[in-house]
C-alpha cells in the first residue's frame, strides 16, 4: 500500500526545499542518550489520519514516512492547515492525531469533553523556539519583546510607541528610512495565537501584517523582501533569513533561539509542540495510534526532530509523555 500525503503537506515540503533550506538551528544537537530505541511489534496495520498544525506539517510527514518503513501495511494521511483545525477533526472523528503548536483553548476542550465525556490527551513531541526572522542582510541582531509588540501590534500592550521604520530600531544609512514590511500567519494557526499571546501581550495585530497560509510562506516572504520581518518556528529557518536574539524586557539581555536557551527558559518564545489524541481514561490507545506516538517519542523519532530543525525532548520529559499513552 502506498503512503498518502495530502497536497498541502506535500506542497509545504516542496516549498521548504525550494528555499534551499539550511537547518543550522539544530547543528550540534544530540538526542538524549537515555531515550530508548523504538522496538517494532506485530499486528500493526490500518489507516491513520493527522489534521492540524502547519508548524508540525513536515515533522508529521517525516515521522509518517519512517513509521511506514517499519509497517508497510499502514497508510497515513497528513493535513496541516493550522492548529485550530485539529480539535474539530478529533471531535468529528476524521483524525486520530491532532498536531498543535499551542495548547487547546478552554472552549475547544469544552466542545471535546461535551462529545466524548472526557478531556483530550496531549502528548508533547518536540520543542520549538518561535523565531522572529529578518532578511539575512539586515544588520540588526536583537530586539526586546516590547519592540516586537510595537512592530506587529496596533494595541501595543508592551508599552512602547509604534515602530514603523528600521531607523527607529537604530539602523542607519539606507535602512534608516526604510519602512518595516511585516509578515505573519493567519488566525487558523497556533503560531499566530501563541505569538499574539506571548509577543503581543494578548494585543491585536496591525492590519498591515501580510498574513501567510503557512510557515514556509512567511520565511519565503522574509527571504525575498529585504525590509521584512516575520515569525515562524525554528524548523523553517533557511539560509535566506536570520533569527533575532530576544529579550523579555527592554534593556535586559537578549538570548538567541538555541537549544540551551530553550531548555533553560531564557529564550522568551520557547514552546512545546503537541499531538492531541482521543484517549478514554484508564483505557489504552488503539494500537496503531499508540505505536506511532511511541515511535515519535523514541530515539529515532527524536532524531527526526533534530534533522527537521526542531529541538528534541529530554529523556525525563519523554518518560512522562510515554506514561500518558497507557
Amino acid at each position: 500500500m502506498k503512503s498518502f500525503i495530502r497536497p498541502l503537506a506535500y506542497a509545504a515540503l516542496f516549498c521548504s526545499a525550494a528555499l534551499t533550506s539550511v537547518q543550522t538551528a539544530s547543528a550540534g544537537i544530540e538526542v538524549d542518550p537515555n531515550i530508548k530505541m523504538y522496538e517494532s511489534t506485530s499486528g500493526v496495520s490500518g489507516n491513520l489520519d493527522s489534521i492540524g498544525s502547519d508548524t508540525l506539517n513536515n515533522l508529521m510527514t517525516y515521522w509518517a514516512e519512517s513509521f511506514r518503513k517499519k509497517y508497510p501495511n499502514v497508510k497515513i494521511q497528513v493535513e496541516g492547515k493550522g492548529s485550530s483545525t485539529a480539535p474539530p477533526a478529533l471531535i468529528a472523528g476524521t483524525a486520530q492525531l491532532g498536531p498543535m503548536s499551542r495548547t487547546m483553548k478552554n472552549v475547544e476542550e469544552d466542545k471535546f469533553e461535551k462529545k466524548y465525556g472526557f478531556k483530550p490527551t496531549k502528548i508533547g513531541v518536540a520543542l520549538d523556539s518561535l523565531a522572529v526572522y529578518v532578511h539575512k542582510d539586515n544588520p540588526i541582531e536583537s530586539m526586546s519583546l516590547p519592540q516586537v509588540d510595537a512592530i506587529f501590534s496596533k494595541t501595543r500592550k508592551g508599552g512602547m510607541a509604534d515602530i514603523s521604520t528600521w531607523g527607529q530600531l537604530g539602523l542607519h544609512g539606507a535602512w534608516q528610512q526604510s519602512p518595516l514590511s511585516i509578515y505573519g500567519r493567519n488566525s487558523a494557526s497556533g503560531t499566530y495565537g501563541y505569538f499574539k499571546e506571548k509577543a503581543l501581550f494578548k494585543g491585536d495585530f496591525k492590519d498591515t501584517v501580510k498574513e501567510q497560509p503557512g510557515s514556509a510562506s512567511v520565511v519565503m516572504g522574509v527571504t525575498e523582501d529585504k525590509a521584512a520581518i516575520g515569525y515562524s518556528g525554528i524548523g523553517y529557518r533557511t539560509s535566506g533569513v536570520k533569527p533575532l536574539a530576544l529579550a523579555k524586557k527592554d534593556g535586559e539581555q537578549a538570548y538567541v533561539p538555541d537549544y540551551d536557551n530553550v531548555l533553560s527558559g531564557k529564550y522568551p518564545l520557547s514552546r512545546t509542540l503537541f499531538i492531541y489524541v482521543v484517549k478514554e481514561p484508564n483505557k489504552p490507545l488503539p494500537t496503531l495510534t499508540k505505536e506511532f506516538l511511541k515511535f515519535v517519542l523514541s530515539k529515532e523519532g527524536q532524531e527526526i526532530v533534530v534533522k527537521d530543525g526542531y529541538l528534541p525532548l529530554p529523556a525525563k520529559v519523554v518518560e512522562k509523555q510515554l506514561a500518558n499513552l497507557e
